[in-house]
């Protein structure tokens, strides 16, 4: 079992979904459910084999180099993860739509690009692959049409902006060292000006910046949410948004590894943590309440990163964890709970959860997790963020974790109010007693996806370890390359 297979699982699977939809629809889901699912077999099945392997792959004539290790596993699973219950929660909410194999085909081509993303072992591969999942989501985000055009049009015009930024910062390190491998271009750099570095550090800093909602790059993001099917939102919000994250972890540190960029990311954090909060907090439309919801969480991320030490880098990590999970579990309760009452306002959801308790409950479990309230995957995570910034041992940081702990009663505030209408208010037309109400769960499929995301935010919040144990490896991995790129750069 190799890396090669992986991806040549992903993009055949991707395309031979879409033919076996003109022969067959159920044959087309149930492939699109095994191939999604194999993914996370053979993902799974790699873990523990020899990490730092480099495979070269031939794609559209182009020599592709992957390489595997325990930061590009743990984003690897994760995308997987989330990529096949969205799938599986597609099987019902995409029914009976038109353009039904296009959708199959973007949604399992965007899985794909991600996968090859965090597989890439030079900026060639890196780049191509950033590019699959850029106009995968520019035509998923777009897919409802209408007001959805819009919405994609404004994300992949910011979005061109990035890939053009980096290519710009690709070729220049191309036309100076004569390579695009990852690796050798630390040593290779280390006779390059401030100023050169600092350029570098832009062009990729923009790209993933735009890719990772930060702001003021982040202005796409609301209304990509808005539009875009729910199972896509899921993907979008859940794992898409750290793919920024993990081209500053593979690329900026690796590359460039200057220390002097951690107090740029506090503050980055800090600036995208409030307006995120605050923008949530003023909602009523409920996506549009997730999406700034989605550029808080990545501001905590990224603030965790600048703390600089092996804890906060585990937190980060682990945060991303929680994020992927709860977030993608509240995008996929809110496509069936806003179709129900026919509204994306939150006034529309009073009552629901006596119409939809499942749904419902699975709601409040992901809300409670991105506040951080144990028994759920969010308290470890941000419990390591809080820890991190204390070890810290002054008083500055003393002070930012205050100021996250008051960014936490932000984000707890508008979550507990959307859980307040729908448990407490009573929906409209229904003056009647709870026994009467019309109960109108999501379809089984939906149910499904819905349950395993919430039970496995219940285990690793119950049980954090192996998760710890793994981002534990990651975050050394990731320090070890900042300190090597650091002190070839002085």
């Amino acid at each position: 079992m190799s890396v090669e297979l992986l991806l040549i699982i992903a993009f055949g699977g991707a395309f031979l979904t879409y033919f076996l939809g003109k022969i067959s629809h159920r044959v087309r889901d149930s492939f699109a459910v095994f191939i999604s699912c194999a993914l996370v077999a053979v993902i799974a099945y790699l873990y523990g084999r020899p990490m730092g392997k480099t495979f070269y792959l031939g794609f559209l004539g182009l020599p592709l180099l992957l390489r595997l290790n325990t930061l590009s596993w743990f984003f690897a699973i994760t995308i997987a993860v989330v990529g096949a219950l969205s799938i599986i929660f597609s099987l019902s909410y995409i029914k009976g739509r038109e353009r039904t194999n296009f959708y199959y085909l973007m949604m399992l081509l965007v899985n794909a690009g991600m996968l090859g993303i965090v597989l890439s072992g030079d900026l060639v591969s890196f780049y191509v692959f950033w590019e699959i999942m850029s106009w995968s989501a520019f035509l998923l985000i777009s897919y409802n049409r209408g007001a959805a055009l819009a919405a994609g049009m404004k994300y992949i015009i910011m979005s061109v902006v990035g890939s053009v930024a980096m290519l710009i910062g690709i070729i220049s390190l191309y036309a100076s060292y004569g390579t695009l491998s990852i690796s050798a271009i630390a040593p290779q750099i280390a006779s390059a000006s401030s100023g050169y570095t600092l350029f570098v550090l832009i062009s990729f800093g923009i790209g993933f910046g735009i890719k990772g909602a930060i702001v003021p790059l982040h202005t796409w993001l609301p209304d990509a949410h808005s539009e875009a099917p729910s199972p896509f939102s899921s993907v979008l919000s859940g794992i898409m948004i750290g793919m920024g994250i993990y081209g500053v972890f593979a690329v900026i540190f690796a590359v460039l590894g200057t220390r002097n960029i951690f107090p740029l990311l506090v503050i980055l954090g800090l600036i995208n943590l409030f307006m995120g909060e605050m923008s949530a907090f003023t909602q009523n439309n409920i996506k549009r309440l997730l999406a700034y919801s989605t550029i808080g969480q990545v501001g905590l991320i990224t603030f965790a990163i600048g703390i600089a030490t092996h804890g906060g880098i585990m937190g980060s990590l682990f945060q991303i964890v929680n994020h992927a999970l709860a977030k993608s579990l509240l995008f996929l309760c809110v496509g069936y709970m806003t179709y129900r009452a026919g509204s994306v306002s939150i006034s529309s959801l009073n009552g629901m959860g006596r119409r939809m308790p499942l749904t419902s409950l699975a709601f409040t479990i992901g809300a409670f997790s991105l506040v951080g309230l144990p028994p759920f995957a969010g308290f470890p995570s941000k419990f390591l963020i809080l820890k991190a910034a204390l070890a810290k041992q002054e008083i500055l940081f003393t002070v930012l974790a205050a100021l996250v702990l008051l960014a936490t009663i932000i984000e707890g505030a508008y979550f507990f109010r959307v859980v307040q209408v729908l448990y407490f208010k009573g929906a409209p037309g229904h003056n009647s007693t709870a026994a009467q109400v019309k109960k109108e769960e999501a379809p089984l499929a939906a149910l499904i996806a819905i349950f395993i995301l919430t039970i496995l935010i219940a285990i690793i919040g119950v049980y954090p370890k192996p998760v710890t144990d793994i981002l534990s490896s990651a975050a050394s991995d990731i320090l070890r390359s900042v300190e090597y790129s650091g002190s070839v750069l002085k």
